[in-house]
């Protein structure tokens, strides 16, 4: 057996020392981090404790931490703790020295505030992610004690108060997200000084003021939301600065002046959203520069001006919102190079002109909206070729001539407004293949001949409008079967039909007007199946046979006009009970009888016309309790007997 020298013999304590730190369950590399892990446990746990007492609160493992005996015996582990070091506890994680560096409580249903955070406990602390709780009151100015953060996100609480300056210390951070709160004041501009920035989300609060110049600083932010607060004032022309900006939300604001020209240095740019603003002058034409542009939105400004050709360049263009200004001029031809286009607005505005017919190019078109302009002249044929597209707006125009039947190709076509415009000829019957069809809004032009007879062949309609034509012939039959019709407006036409059975029990019907035409026949019992209709127009018909009785089941009417047909007969009792009703026109009939008491219950009545019909007895009292009513007309009956006095207070 080898003999140990003298040396190695002093050295074995050392070793024994060093064997009995490494054996031992709570041994830690390094005594400085078992301090701060110990400060940052201490930490969590009083912060922890002044959050409100929920079930989220009780989802949170952590504990007490155990205190550390470095020389430990083995008989002291029976009765040991659990070790609840806070890098094992929920939503945290450490560095390898055993320091916390990683806090993500993100939708965990948390309520409380900042105020026993200790930020000063937490000096390796490079990622904080409280967003999506019930977080409140102010963010503490202590936040910039977390010199090493890189990564803050309180978006979507409930924070108020400013935004605080100090924030600006945190030079190494990367992501700052404050979105969905309540947080009021200026944006401070020690924003600037945070040179690291790549994201920056402060949408949807209340923040007000200038957006400040400095954040042209942030040469490395590459998504900047801003959109949803009060903010007023330029566009800061160093926004041009922001080379490396992908998206640019600004949208809903009170931001006012030129769109900065040097916009069009942000190459990289994808997505653009100036919308809903107070915005002026031209829309400038470095716009067209920004060829990488995916979404571009300046709607709801009072942009002025012609659209500039050069818009037309941005290939990538996926949406175009330009609606709600003044722009004036003709649709620039060339938009039918936008090829990857799916979204296209362009409704109120000036523009005039032909709608150009290589808008038909635009076969990924899902979204198309031209109304309320000037344009004029035919609605083109290419717009068949537009397969994908869903929603059709072409209202509030000057358009003229025949609806094109190759509108019949759009088989995803679900809703269609051409109204208000010069259309003429008959609605093209291949319209009937629509079958995806939901609005169907023809109304206000100079449209005849027959409703197409299937045209609720798909079952979807909901609302129909055809009003102020000169339509003649039937009420399509298959209207009666059209069971989610929620809104029908065919008056002012010469339609004629025996609508005893043309109409049938509508679940969701919420409006129906059919007057003034030359229907005839009598009236439906089924109206009185209808739940929640609220106005039924049948005036200037030639309605005959008494009012239904049923009608008075329809109980959410709020408008009920009858007038001017040949009906004859009493008021149905049931009346009493459409205690919403607001308007009653029952005159130039035959009705006649007593007026019903039942009316003292339509306590919402303001306009009621029983003139010119074979009413008699006396009027009754009960209207003098109607306070709402401001016109009542009875003359042209045979009433007897004087005016309640109680009529004229």
């Amino acid at each position: 057996m080898t003999s140990l020298t003298s040396a190695q013999l002093c050295f074995l304590p050392y070793c024994l020392v060093i064997l009995l730190y490494v054996s031992s369950p709570n041994w830690v590399a390094f005594p400085a981090a078992t301090s701060t892990s110990h400060t940052e446990a201490k930490a969590l746990l009083k912060w922890k404790a002044s959050l409100f007492l929920n079930q989220a609160l009780n989802n949170l493992t952590w504990y007490d931490p155990p205190t550390h005996h470095i020389h430990a015996t083995n008989s002291s582990s029976t009765n040991r703790k659990p070790r609840t070091s806070p890098c094992t506890w929920t939503g945290v994680s450490c560095n390898s020295a055993g320091s916390v560096s990683k806090l993500n409580l993100s939708t965990c249903g948390i309520q409380g505030t900042l105020h026993e955070f200790s930020f000063l406990s937490f000096p390796n602390l490079e990622y904080l992610n409280l967003s999506l709780n019930k977080l409140f009151d102010a963010i503490p100015p202590q936040i910039s004690y977390l010199s090493k953060l890189h990564h803050l996100d309180l978006s979507y609480n409930q924070f108020s108060g400013r935004i605080p300056p100090e924030i600006g210390l945190l030079r190494n951070l990367r992501f700052l997200r404050l979105s969905k709160n309540t947080l009021l004041g200026e944006i401070p501009k020690e924003i600037g000084n945070l040179k690291s920035l790549v994201n920056l989300r402060l949408s949807y609060n209340n923040l007000s003021g200038l957006i400040p110049p400095n954040i042209g600083n942030l040469i490395n932010l590459n998504t900047l939301y801003l959109g949803k607060n009060q903010l007023f004032g330029l566009i800061p022309k160093e926004i041009g600065n922001l080379k490396s900006i992908v998206d640019l939300q600004l949208s809903f604001n009170n931001l006012s002046g030129l769109i900065p020209p040097n916009i069009g240095n942000l190459i990289k740019l994808n997505t653009l959203y100036l919308g809903t603003n107070q915005l002026s002058g031209l829309i400038p034409k470095e716009i067209g520069n920004l060829k990488s542009l995916v979404d571009l939105e300046l709607s709801e400004n009072n942009l002025s001006g012609l659209i500039p050709p050069n818009i037309c360049n941005l290939i990538n263009l996926n949406t175009l919102y330009l609606h709600t200004n003044q722009l004036s001029g003709l649709i620039p031809k060339e938009i039918g190079n936008l090829k990857s286009l799916v979204d296209l607005e362009l409704s109120e505005n000036n523009l005039s002109g032909l709608i150009p017919p290589n808008i038909g190019n635009l076969t990924n078109l899902n979204t198309l909206y031209l109304d309320s302009n000037q344009l004029s002249g035919l609605i083109p044929k290419e717009i068949g070729n537009l397969k994908s597209l869903v929603d059709l707006y072409l209202s509030v125009n000057q358009l003229n001539n025949s609806i094109p039947a190759s509108f019949a190709n759009l088989s995803n076509l679900e809703i269609l407004f051409l109204r208000d415009n010069q259309l003429s000829g008959s609605i093209p019957q291949e319209l009937e293949n629509l079958k995806n069809l939901t609005f169907l809004v023809l109304d206000t032009n100079q449209l005849s001949g027959y409703l197409p007879p299937n045209i609720c062949q798909g079952g979807k309609l909901t609302n129909f409008s055809v009003h102020t034509n000169y339509l003649t012939g039937p009420i399509p039959k298959c209207l009666k079967n059209c069971k989610g019709l929620f809104r029908v407006r065919l008056e002012q036409n010469q339609l004629r039909s025996n609508i005893s059975e043309d109409f049938g029990v509508y679940p969701n019907l919420d409006f129906m007007d059919i007057s003034h035409n030359n229907l005839y026949g009598e009236i439906s019992h089924n109206w009185g199946q209808c739940p929640k209709l609220t106005a039924l127009r049948m005036a200037r018909n030639n309605l005959t046979g008494s009012i239904p009785p049923e009608i008075g089941n329809a109980t959410q009417i709020h408008e009920l006009d009858l007038s001017s047909n040949h009906l004859v007969g009493l008021i149905p009792i049931g009346f009493g009970r459409l205690t919403f009703l607001e308007r009653l026109k029952l005159n130039r009939n035959q009705l006649s009888g007593r007026i019903p008491l039942e009316f003292g219950s339509l306590i919402d009545l303001d306009y009621l016309d029983l003139s010119t019909n074979r009413f008699s007895d006396s009027i009754p009292s009960i209207l003098c309790d109607l306070h709402k009513l401001y016109h009542l007309n009875l003359s042209n009956n045979k009433l007897s007997q004087a005016i309640p006095l109680q009529l004229g207070k």
